[in-house]
């Protein structure tokens, strides 16, 4: 059987100076093609998590590992073969994009970094990631504040996306977004793990998108992960109180009459 394409081994993170670290003994294998939700409320440690797994923070214990090797910064050659296969897209599409910028330069930007491809092989991988995300053929010529806020998340699914990794790694990607954009993306999300062949990293706090997009579930309290399997489990008949909690917090209509 294949090492899972990232794996959090009994790690641990504390902030310098802190009482109490904000992740302990957090154990979590991503396999390969499978979609993963990691929820909870504010403060669980759910961005922290997805900080050691895009090698962004290192954990005070434990260990990171991608395709079974641990993570190791220092070493340039893995990093670079690391940053191609393991790509994010942030939660504020206002922010994540440079207004400077073509929309085309910015989703070029990890071809050139990583050295993937220059010049008309750039342009055409530009191209194609655009349409792809469902997007205009004439909006690489254009600039970020010319799009909705739904488009733009589309451009930086694109700009994750241009240089094929096999891993997506999504902080609140929609929480920005109206409700019938949010559906939407979500859509673009489940097509692209299915056609690009993708694995799936989100941190969330809507439960409905997990259920629409994740094919397993990690729930954190206080840094620690109290409940993970299927979502369908997890979210339809979860074993402990938190998760009850999560899931009785979440809004619903009233019956109608």
């Amino acid at each position: 059987m294949s090492a899972p394409v990232l794996d959090l081994d009994r790690v641990s993170y504390a902030y310098r100076g802190a009482a109490a670290p904000v992740v302990t003994d957090v154990s979590v294998a991503v396999e390969t093609g499978q979609s993963l939700a990691l929820v909870g409320e504010s403060g669980a440690g759910k961005t922290t998590l997805l900080r050691m797994l895009l090698g962004l923070a290192r954990p005070t214990s434990g260990t990171v590992r991608f395709d079974g090797a641990e993570l190791r910064p220092r070493d340039g050659t893995q990093m670079k073969a690391f940053r191609r296969g393991v790509q994010c897209v942030f939660q504020d599409p206002y922010a994540s994009l440079d207004p400077r910028q073509r929309v085309r330069r910015i989703v070029a930007e990890p071809l050139r970094s990583l050295g993937v491809a220059t010049g008309a092989e750039a342009d055409r991988k530009v191209a194609h990631a655009l349409e792809r995300v469902g997007l205009p053929a004439d909006a690489g010529e254009r600039y970020p504040h010319e799009f909705s806020g739904g488009q733009r998340q589309r451009i930086a699914i694109a700009r994750a996306t241009v240089c094929d990794p096999r891993v997506l790694l999504a902080d609140e990607p929609v929480s920005a977004l109206d409700v019938t954009t949010r559906v939407k993306v979500v859509d673009l999300l489940a097509e692209l793990k299915e056609t690009a062949g993708l694995t799936i990293v989100m941190v969330s706090h809507d439960l409905s998108v997990v259920a629409a997009l994740c094919e397993r579930t990690a729930v954190l309290e206080r840094g620690r992960v109290v409940e993970s399997g299927p979502t369908p489990s997890v979210l339809g008949d979860p074993t402990h109180p938190y998760t009850r909690r999560l899931l009785s917090s979440v809004p619903r209509l009233p019956a109608a009459p």
